[in-house]
């Protein structure tokens, strides 16, 4: 590893904040689903996959917006969803009821930081493309542990900054424009797991080009 790889920070440069991540997502609301929810759709499919064929029924997907996966949820699971963006929040109700989703419990206004759910709450938690969002990743992180019980799994999918070659210059040339976009391009793996964590956890790289990764964490 280069001199300048290993040296990396692991924050990325230009911190979001609930605000920030609020506005952006105001923003995007209405053009979400057409444009990153499109370049998302394969690896959104492949993550519930996954979270269907786990055991344990209550699901918490942590940054649900507008409710994009939620279709794809077996009968059997219980699913809660929360989200920073009220106006997300607005189209992942609509879906819900537009298609009768009987497995989605709750949709919630929630800063997935801090949450409201008691310890031990849910089964399986999920994040999609949330951790390069949130203000602090290691807080989200800990909070999604809190709220499973023993013995659940913890799921993130998201992308993650290359570690060398030209990606990781582009990355690092978007970084500036992390208050419009509402994510981090220069996000490390770092930044949300530590080593121990890093050690345990199960990543795979997801469609398109690998340019996400789904990591399972035992809780």
């Amino acid at each position: 590893m280069s001199d300048a790889l290993s040296t990396r920070p692991i924050a990325p440069r230009a911190a979001l904040d609930a605000d920030a991540v609020r506005a952006a997502y105001r923003r995007w609301a209405r053009i979400y689903d057409a444009s990153f929810g499109s370049i998302t759709a394969r690896a959104r499919r492949k993550t519930v996959a996954e979270i269907n064929r786990l055991p344990g029924e209550r699901v918490l997907e942590v940054g649900v917006g507008t409710g994009l996966s939620l279709p794809r949820y077996a009968p059997g699971k219980r699913v809660t969803g929360i989200d920073l963006s009220g106006e997300m929040l607005a189209q992942a109700r609509a879906r819900t009821a537009a298609l009768r989703l009987g497995q989605v419990d709750a949709l919630l206004e929630m800063d997935a930081e801090a949450t409201n759910f008691a310890d031990a709450s849910f089964d399986i938690a999920v994040a999609m493309f949330v951790a390069s969002v949130v203000p602090h990743p290691r807080r989200l992180l800990a909070e999604m542990r809190r709220v499973v019980r023993p013995g659940g799994t913890l799921l993130f999918i998201n992308h993650f900054a290359a570690e060398g070659g030209p990606r990781w210059w582009v990355e690092r040339a978007l970084a500036p424009a992390s208050r419009a976009l509402g994510w981090h391009p220069d996000f490390l793996i770092e930044a949300l797991l530590g080593p121990e964590d890093r050690a345990r956890a199960e990543p795979r790289a997801m469609s398109p080009f690998g340019l996400f990764t789904l990591i399972r964490l035992p809780n």
